[in-house]
């Protein structure tokens, strides 16, 4: 009697189960996981949450949506940073859903299962997706465009027009990429026989305008602020070095999805000894259209978001990571063929298990040991602690509530985080915090802060010459979660009282 493990059955008579089960358990990784470790929110997320609670219809940020939608997390969750976590998770849990919606629109049920497992080892949707922002707002949004685009073109569902004009709107306000993503929709649809004939109706006129009201107030702020104008083009004798940056950006998304072709390999038929009893994942034929566009948008995404961001030298994918490899596993399931054996199943399971779980471990080591290594681990920073510091000396020195902080900008974002919410400043770029200038900071009062470099504390020469007459602080010392071999964290400081009215 032929063995099938009870996974394989479940794939196979549970599909969606499968779903849910393997999604949450990784949302719930990601969810513990920054709760346990992280004593600062990664990367810019403090910045995010700064320039959020302005509630500005544009930033140099881009779109304001994702900054929004942060802030109102922070608030509902208490000030705490639950809130922005959990709604990163909710992110992740809905972009795989609506992308196992969309595999089983095209390769069935069973085999959509298995273009979920493939996608979720990519990097890109484990640790970076904590950091919530546009690029990881952008992908339930991205992935709710491409469901709703198959099911225009592929299926010819008229009524899916209404909720495509909706999530191009906010796509729109949320990444500065949406509009590149946008026309890669429109010149898939207008390249096939398919998509021009969807295209030859009023829908489109009315979802056209549905989008344009949607983004008004943010095209008005663009054209305001004078925002439109593109990037400068490179000179020729730096195209060298901008083709480098998108060869390192190519080969950074092909590691990012190593673990993909790690599994392919192993699942290979070339090498197994009793390639017929191996267990079979069935689907029926693929439409010839389904496979252009599952390849389409596995490949066009990623080429073209490097190439721009290596032509403007950029660090990152135009569009994140994780909008660029989305459809990865599904185009890795679509070329496999309409069967596809598992083959040493156990050792699958644990290929798979380990590409997601590691991101995860080192995430843990990367915490606990490299303090020990004397390097600086971003997420150990006290935010907490120094924000409550700060808001709480200014409340006793002036007995009043602090408005506003400056100085250095990673620190000053810890402490716009407090429970008072004062706002940033961004002293060196004061263009970037239009809400607040240097003059309407020092008529208000507030706070600034620097690293110290030792314990006479006094600021760097550039915040010096900000703030004329500026009298510092003793140093605050602050503890890391884990000392290791670094020196405590001091930070030197001053207040700047509010003028009397």
């Amino acid at each position: 009697m032929r063995f099938t493990s009870l996974v394989v059955e479940l794939i196979r008579a549970r599909p969606r189960l499968v779903v849910w089960l393997v999604v949450l358990v990784q949302a719930a990784i990601w969810l513990i996981l920054p709760m346990l470790l992280y004593r600062s929110p990664p990367g810019d997320l403090a910045t995010v949450l700064a320039f959020g609670r302005e509630y500005q219809v544009g930033t140099w940020l881009g779109p304001p949506l994702a900054l929004w939608l942060a802030d109102i997390a922070f608030r509902a969750a208490g000030n705490h940073m639950f809130g922005v976590y959990l709604l990163a998770q909710v992110c992740a849990v809905v972009t795989f859903w609506i992308y196992y919606q969309l595999g089983r629109a095209i390769v069935g049920g069973q085999q959509a299962v298995l273009a979920v497992l493939l996608s979720m080892t990519v990097v890109a949707f484990s640790s970076p997706g904590v950091e919530f922002g546009p690029l990881v707002l952008a992908r339930p949004l991205w992935a709710l465009l491409l469901l709703h685009s198959w099911q225009l073109i592929g299926q010819n569902r008229r009524n899916a027009w209404f909720a495509w004009s909706i999530e191009a709107g906010l796509l729109l306000l949320t990444t500065p990429a949406a509009l590149g993503l946008l026309l890669l929709l429109a010149g898939f649809a207008v390249a096939t026989a398919r998509g021009r004939r969807v295209l030859m109706s009023l829908d489109p006129l009315y979802a056209l305008l549905v989008i344009a009201v949607l983004v008004l107030p943010y095209l008005i702020w663009l054209l305001r602020a004078d925002a439109l104008a593109m990037p400068p083009w490179p000179a020729i004798s730096d195209l060298g070095g901008r083709i480098l940056q998108w060869g390192w950006l190519l080969v950074g998304l092909v590691l990012a999805m190593s673990a993909i072709v790690l599994l392919a390999i192993l699942n290979s038929g070339r090498f197994a000894r009793h390639a017929g009893e191996a267990p079979i994942i069935y689907r029926p034929p693929v439409d010839p259209l389904a496979r252009y566009f599952v390849y389409f948008f596995a490949l066009a995404p990623a080429l073209l978001g490097s190439l721009i961001a290596g032509i403007f030298n950029l660090d990152h994918v135009v569009g994140g990571e994780g909008v660029a490899l989305l459809m990865s596993g599904l185009a890795v399931i679509v070329a496999s063929g309409d069967l596809i054996h598992l083959r040493r199943q156990r050792l699958l399971r644990t290929a798979w298990a380990a590409a997601v779980v590691a991101p995860a471990l080192v995430t843990i080591a990367a915490t606990l040991f490299l303090p020990w290594t004397a390097n600086e681990v971003p997420t150990s920073l006290p935010a907490k602690a120094i924000a409550h510091f700060f808001g709480d000396s200014f409340e006793r020195r002036t007995n009043q509530r602090l408005r506003a902080v400056a100085g250095d900008p990673q620190l000053a974002s810890f402490i716009a985080m407090s429970s008072g919410r004062p706002h940033l400043l961004l002293d060196a770029t004061p263009e970037r915090t239009p809400w607040l200038s240097v003059a309407k900071f020092n008529e208000t009062g507030g706070v600034v802060v620097w690293r110290a470099s030792d314990t006479s504390g006094a600021p760097p020469p550039d915040i010096a010459q900000r703030f004329p007459g500026l009298v510092p602080e003793v140093p605050r010392a602050f503890e890391w979660m884990v000392n290791g071999r670094q020196p405590l964290l001091r930070i030197g400081w001053a207040i700047v009282r509010p003028k009397a009215p």
